[in-house]
């Protein structure tokens, strides 16, 4: 038996629910009309108005802030930091593990979580912190649970806990609060945790429980994920090549039965396929078989997608929307990084997409060792020359995975100071620092008059998590 609380969603509905009383007008009215911004985000209609989507996302932002504010914590949708206490430092985990009455969730995880461990007492506790920006709550939680229930068996996974464990410095592993830490997939772990032996390495997630609406999306999104790691595993300074972590896909066959199983189950709005890359292998079997419902998920630029009847095809199974690393549009970048792309060839997949109706949310890196200001201006030359092609936008400066194998080639200082920092600063080759190339973003790529408009259809502080619905209303129109 397993019991599974998503304390992500819950926890922001129960702040929402116990609010102070707002002090200045655009805030007491942003509480005014707080249920209808949570109705407006369940109606795809609502991403049809921009302005009414804005208002909704802003206030409810502007009311968690609102929400953080007593315990010093900067809150919103998408971030969570503390004033005085970091992520990056185990030091300052352990105190928030044994102080959790200062936690801005505290009020919740007291009458909701402790009352369904105490309810049900579950031999063991696991706790999945995907992102930086759980950690600090994640360790109140912990230091909670440790006080009130000082024999359960404490163990943590998910995306950060694994990256944790892959860097290449020895860590400290939380002693006398956690018991397990897991990397990867955390199926067989937490089984035989339980005492109990599996005799398969393949799983049918289960999310029952956790589909009632209560997500800021006109339906259930479901997740799934057909591959750990990276069917490519090349690309220069990728973290998944740092951390070495093998490429383990499900076999195509199953991962599309189970879609569909889950499907004809959940009746879900839209798919999100996490993997890394959607090999091509398994975008074959989705356009032969499709999943039932509307869908979008990461790919690399190359063959199938340089098929125009293929895409084609791709449209009809569901695939709403397609991201896309393109990373730059300078070719001798794009070697140096070994991404394995021809800009011949991405400008071929963008207007197949383009013309199957396929929307495209594409990622340009700026500041890699390889790049110099004349290499980033030939992105932006291509990305404006492709305006028409690309119907999303996300601009991000380079940041150096710790362990990755062309570190060494480079002189490293600390990016963020923190035992457990992920990342590391450098001094770029041609000076192309990241001070300037934030500059050269603001005030080049994001007021070219070309790029400008496909960055202003960004979903605010929702991004790619929300863009396929406004994909999807402009479909049903």
């Amino acid at each position: 038996a397993c019991s599974v609380i998503d304390a992500n969603i819950e926890g922001l509905h129960h702040l929402l629910g116990n609010l102070p009383e707002p002090e200045d007008t655009w805030s007491r009215r942003a509480q005014k009309h707080l249920d209808h911004h949570l109705q407006a985000l369940g109606f795809l209609k609502t991403y049809a108005a921009a302005d009414t989507y804005g208002r909704a996302v802003s206030d409810i932002n502007r009311l968690l802030a609102i929400a953080g504010r007593a315990c010093s914590v900067r809150l919103g949708l998408a971030n969570y930091s503390d004033d005085h206490l970091s992520p990056l430092r185990t030091e300052d985990l352990l105190q928030a593990a044994g102080r959790p009455e200062r936690n801005v969730y505290f009020g919740y995880f007291h009458d909701r979580v402790l009352a369904a461990i105490g309810e049900r007492r579950p031999s063991v506790i696991g706790l999945s912190i995907g992102y930086l920006s759980q950690a600090l709550c994640a360790f109140a939680l912990m230091g909670l649970i440790r006080r009130e229930f000082p024999g359960s068996q404490i163990v943590i996974g998910g995306g950060l806990v694994t990256s944790w464990l892959k860097r290449p410095r020895q860590m400290v592993r939380f002693k006398g609060l956690v018991d397990e830490m897991v990397a990867g997939p955390g199926e067989a772990a937490l089984l035989k945790l339980a005492g109990k032996r599996t005799g398969t390495r393949f799983f049918l997630p289960d999310y029952d429980g956790l589909m009632v609406n209560g997500y800021l999306s006109p339906g259930p999104v479901l997740p799934f994920s057909a591959s750990d790691g990276c069917w490519w595993r090349r690309c220069a300074f990728c973290p998944e090549r740092a951390e070495k972590r093998p490429f383990a896909p499900l076999p195509r066959s199953l991962a599309v039965e189970q879609l569909q199983t889950l499907t004809r189950g959940i009746r879900p709005s839209l798919i999100h396929l996490l993997d890394n890359a959607l090999s091509p292998a398994l975008l074959k079997s989705l356009a032969f078989d499709p999943p039932g419902a509307p869908w979008y998920g990461f790919v690399r630029i190359g063959t199938p997608l340089d098929d125009p009847g293929f895409c084609r095809d791709l449209a009809a199974s569901g695939c709403v929307m397609l991201k896309i690393g393109l990373e730059s549009g300078d070719q001798r970048v794009l070697d140096a990084l070994d991404k394995g792309i021809r800009l011949d060839a991405a400008s071929k997949v963008l207007d197949n997409l383009k013309r199957a109706g396929i929307a495209t949310y594409v990622y340009l890196l700026f500041g890699t060792p390889a790049e110099d200001e004349a290499a980033a201006l030939r992105t932006l030359e291509y990305a404006a020359a492709h305006h028409d092609q690309i119907d999303f936008l996300n601009l991000a400066i380079f940041n150096l995975p710790l362990g990755g194998p062309e570190a060494r080639q480079l002189k490293l200082h600390d990016f963020y100071p923190g035992d457990l920092a992920l990342y590391s600063d450098f001094t770029h080759p041609t000076g192309w620092n990241r001070g300037t190339v934030r500059r050269f973003i603001e005030k080049k790529v994001r007021k070219h008059p070309a790029v400008q408009p496909i960055i202003r259809r960004d979903p605010p502080i929702f991004t790619s998590n929300h863009a396929p619905f406004f994909c999807l209303q402009r479909d049903e129109v």
